[in-house]
Order: structure tokens, then sequence, then C-alpha cells
């Protein structure tokens, strides 16, 4: 087993494409082709997790944050950054953060924080938008289901939890070829009608190439007819945070003592409460202040995520309440969720959660 296996398995759970353009998800340290020994998975990675990793025979660490965020001028050891990167080297310790990429997807970060608090009926909360497009190839009917199988497995046709989805209409194309033509139906020099059938596939659009090629392939045409339309449609299953409801309402300051309760945190900093009851929760892992308007519109009775300013309490207006439990705390579960991946898919070789505690605030 080598370590591309493994990170080729978790994008495939939260592509690489998924992430801010400010983030530096992937392999950031390690040679891909290297075969894993153990892997560490922890929120951050820091001089003190290279030790454990060392001291547990770990040659990978898995990090949600990325120790590196932009590019390094120097390599001399002159802060953590730095002494963490120069350990990992000399010891042939990989790293690889798996940060924004499983945050904006429907079933990460901040779905594991409504898992914790018993949420149901779960939806992302901002959905992304520019991230899907549309084909439209013309084919012989007769080839029809061959080419669509294709374009199946090169990943067109998913809408939400639906797959192999598709929209087929019957024509006839007609067209004449000429000298240089080898042409799979029809004479050259004459014009000829094929029935043909439309077909229509969404697809995300990181996974163009891929099914473009595969519909060369499959296509029996020389020249295939097709078309290629960006779509505005929001992505149901990507984007920021989760909102959800629990399925008997809860007295407010009940909640919040539940609140610090599983989320294991010994701070809550909130807004005034403002209804007796909570049943909608809006929730973001991590730094989720830009998605209070989200939540508001969501009509959310409360939102509850990490790093809120002190003035940023007041856009809550007395109409949502705010609940910040802390960035790490926010986070911390993001460990167990990428743990329960990697040991119900691969069995030969260790994964071990990190026993350091990363969070660099505390609390008297």
């Amino acid at each position: 087993m080598n370590i591309k296996q493994i990170t080729n398995f978790l994008e495939s759970y939260a592509p690489l494409e998924y992430q801010e353009s400010y983030d530096n998800c992937g392999l950031i340290i390690g040679d891909a082709n290297a075969e894993v020994k153990g892997a560490l998975i922890t929120l951050d990675c820091t001089e003190a997790i290279i030790d454990e990793a060392i001291v547990t025979g770990c040659n990978l660490v898995i990090a949600h944050h990325p120790i590196i965020f932009s590019g390094l001028k120097k390599l001399n050891g002159s802060n953590y950054i730095e002494r963490t990167v120069i350990k990992a080297i000399k010891n042939d310790i990989a790293i690889y953060a798996i940060h924004t990429n499983l945050d904006n997807v429907h079933n990460g970060v901040s779905a594991k924080i409504a898992e914790k608090l018993g949420l149901e009926n779960c939806k992302v909360l901002a959905p992304k938008s520019d991230l899907l497009r549309q084909l439209v190839v013309y084919c012989p009917t007769i080839n029809a289901k061959t080419l669509k199988t294709a374009l199946f497995e090169a990943g067109a046709g998913t809408i939400g939890d639906y797959d192999q989805c598709s929209f087929t209409l019957v024509g006839k194309g007609t067209f004449r070829a000429n000298e240089n033509c080898t042409p799979f139906v029809g004479e050259i020099g004459e014009n000829h009608t094929e029935n043909e059938d439309r077909i229509e596939v969404i697809y995300p659009k990181f996974k163009e190439r891929a099914i473009l090629d595969a519909m060369e392939v499959a296509h029996p045409y020389e020249q295939v007819a097709h078309q290629i339309y960006v779509l505005d449609n929001k992505h149901q299953l990507v984007g920021s945070g989760i909102i959800g409801e629990l399925n008997v309402p809860v007295e407010a300051p009940v909640f919040l003592k539940n609140l610090k309760l599983y989320m294991q945190t010994d701070c809550v900093r909130h807004t005034p409460l403002l209804k007796q009851q909570i049943k909608t929760v809006a929730v973001c892992g991590g730094s989720g202040s830009f998605l209070l308007k989200n939540a508001m519109a969501a009509k959310a009775d409360i939102f509850i995520t990490a790093d809120f300013k002190y003035h940023e309490f007041f856009d809550a207006e007395n109409k949502i309440v705010i609940a910040d439990i802390g960035h790490y705390e926010s986070e911390q579960f993001t460990k167990d969720l990428i743990y329960d991946l990697l040991v119900k898919n691969f069995t030969k070789f260790a994964v071990r959660l990190s026993k350091v505690n990363t969070n660099p605030i505390k609390y008297l």
C-alpha cells in the first residue's frame, strides 16, 4: 500500500478541486509512491505531531490544516512551520492536508458537527455555483446505450443522490462525408440521414477531460457533434456549512448546555437567547462568520461556528443566536471522520488518532 492509494481515496471523497483558492490541500511533503507503514490523524501538524509519528512508527501524517499555506522562502528552522517541515523530511514522514475540500463536501467537517448534535434533514447551508457543466452529444440510436454507459463510468450523470441520470431526445441527424472521411455510416459524397439520440448529462467540471475522452472513445463517429454548457446551478452537495433540524425542539438554555457537552468545549460565547426553544440549527466548522447571513436567510434559530469577532456579534440583530464554540473545538471530530473513512476501507496499515492536543488556546 503506497501513499498515493490513500490520498486518491481521500480525494475521491473530498476532491482537491473543491478546496478554496487560498488553500493548500494535498500531499505537501513526501513521495506519493512510498509505502505506508502507518498513518497518524491530526487536526494540526506541529513538531509534537512529527515526534508522535516517529514514536508510533507512522510515516504518513494526515492533517486537516495544511502546515504550509503559502510558499516558504527559507528553510532554516526559524519558526515552528520550518522546524516541523525539516523534522518531517529528516525522518521520511509525509504530510498530507485535507482542509477546505473536506469542509466543502456535504458529508464533511460540518456534517460531523451535525451528527454530534443529532440533526436531521441536513443539507448544505451555502451551496457553491460554477461547479457543474452540461454535455449535449448526438449519437446513432443503436450506439446510445454504449455511449451513456461510458459517460456514466467517467463521472457524468450524478445529481444529488441519484446517478446514471440523463435526458434523451430522438431525432434525425444529416451529414455528407467528403473524400477525406471514413464514415461509420453513409457513403462519401452522398447526403445521409441517421436516426440519432440527443443525449444530455450533467457533470462536475473537474471531471470534464475524462468525460470528453470517454465520449471520444465510445462514440462511433469520426467527428463527434457535441456542446458544453456552463451551468449557474448551485451544487447542492458542495458548499459551506450545514443546516438541519432537531427531532424534538429543545429549551434554549438546555441546548447550550448540551452543545458544550457534545462539542467538548470549555466556553460557548453566544448572543442573547431569542426563543424559548431551538429547532433549526446551522453549523460550520472553523471560521464561519461569513455564513451568518445564509443562516439567517435559512431561518435557523442558532448558528454554531467559531472565530466571531466582537463587533460581528452585533450582526445577529436579534434575529438569530450566534454560538461561538472555538475553532479547535468545532473541528476536533474531523479526526474521527478521517479515521473512520480509512479504517473502513483499508486494512493493510495501521491508522492512529493523534493523542496530542494541538489547540493553542487554553481556558482557565
